[in-house]
């Protein structure tokens, strides 16, 4: 198993990285979701996929963030054959507790070792860089079998760094409670500005990441979509966008499609000359206080690398920043469904 120190330093840092937390990685700024790998979003071939990441790798995106439940593990199952075939490391973080033995109750011991042990296998490694509780109960995160099982899984050299993702700030607050958390994955984007008050300060003084996850809002926010845009019956942009198959919010944010359709248009105003909407979106999140990566999704190479350009962009100017604070606050917060 490689270190820490070897792992990120192995790589061709080709944009921007920053250190996730006390893991002691250095993470791509712009890192590389991978919930449409497993075919969610509609049919992905392995083609279609391998092409995706060999512009993640050439375009310096060197965190790759997936799950075992994305396509039942394909999403995992695709980045370990890359891997292997291309005979190269990446910082993988992966997510469990959303899969059939282990949500709602199922979480003991034995399960969570069987579901870690299955994206091990998936994603061929013998370690995984990075191992998060995948938006699980809320008070599950209080449980103090579940934390003893993930220190024992780590001591054994199964899994490097413990993380959580999460669905509300609350949540987000309990996890800088455990002494085991590394990094953070919270839904952060210029629709969902409330981790700004006081989250972001509060895990950067615990030493502990964030990963942004929704910086577009499931599409919304690259200015792309209309009332007319068709999502395929697999897509949860589909069949979730009123919540009817899990949290409202992992869906356009919370907003309602229409509601979300009429304020880009007031944010489309505030674009930069010369940056497309896409980048603005992925810019606002870098420029937030303890931000190490922010996870932004790809469907083809060319949203790739516009992603990964991001980051070469020069931060907002604070007159930007205090505009969209408040249409936040005004225009945007008041139609977000669900617990923020």
């Amino acid at each position: 198993m490689q270190n820490k120190q070897s792992l990120s330093s192995s790589y061709d840092h080709k944009i921007p990285h920053r250190p996730l937390g006390k893991s002691g990685y250095l993470v791509s700024e712009i890192g590389l979701g991978c919930w449409q790998l497993g075919g969610d979003f509609g049919p992905v071939s392995k083609q279609q996929v391998n092409t995706i990441l060999n512009a993640a790798d050439e375009s310096g995106v060197s965190f790759w963030d997936t799950a075992d439940v994305y396509g039942s593990g394909q999403s995992e199952q695709w980045i370990g054959d890359w891997c292997k075939s291309n005979a190269k490391q990446r910082i993988i973080g992966t997510k469990f507790g959303r899969n059939d033995s282990l949500y709602p109750n199922g979480y003991t011991p034995e399960n969570i070792r069987k579901s870690i042990e299955g994206s091990l296998e998936r994603l061929q490694l013998s370690s995984i860089p990075l191992i998060q509780l995948h938006c699980i109960p809320e008070e599950m995160l209080n449980d103090d079998i579940l934390w003893h099982c993930l220190d024992d899984l780590t001591r054994e050299g199964l899994v490097d760094n413990v993380a959580a993702s999460v669905e509300t700030i609350e949540q987000a607050h309990t996890c800088l409670g455990i002494p085991a958390i590394t990094s953070l994955q919270i839904i952060l984007n210029i629709f969902r500005q409330d981790a700004c008050e006081t989250l972001l300060a509060a895990a950067k003084d615990a030493d502990v990441g964030i990963l942004a996850r929704l910086p577009l809002a499931s599409g919304l926010l690259s200015g792309k979509m209309n009332k007319n845009t068709v999502f395929s019956n697999s897509d949860h942009r589909n069949y979730n966008r009123d919540g009817n198959a899990f949290s409202v919010g992992e869906t356009f944010s919370g907003l309602p499609y229409a509601k979300g359709l009429e304020l880009v248009e007031l944010i489309r105003e505030l674009v930069p000359d010369g940056m497309s909407m896409s980048q603005f979106a992925l810019r606002w999140c870098l420029d937030q206080h303890g931000v190490s990566s922010v996870l932004a999704g790809a469907s083809s190479p060319e949203q790739v690398r516009d992603n990964a350009a991001a980051s070469t962009n020069p931060p907002l100017p604070q007159s930007t920043h205090q505009a969209l604070a408040d249409l936040y606050i005004q225009k945007i917060r008041p139609y977000i469904r669900g617990k923020i």
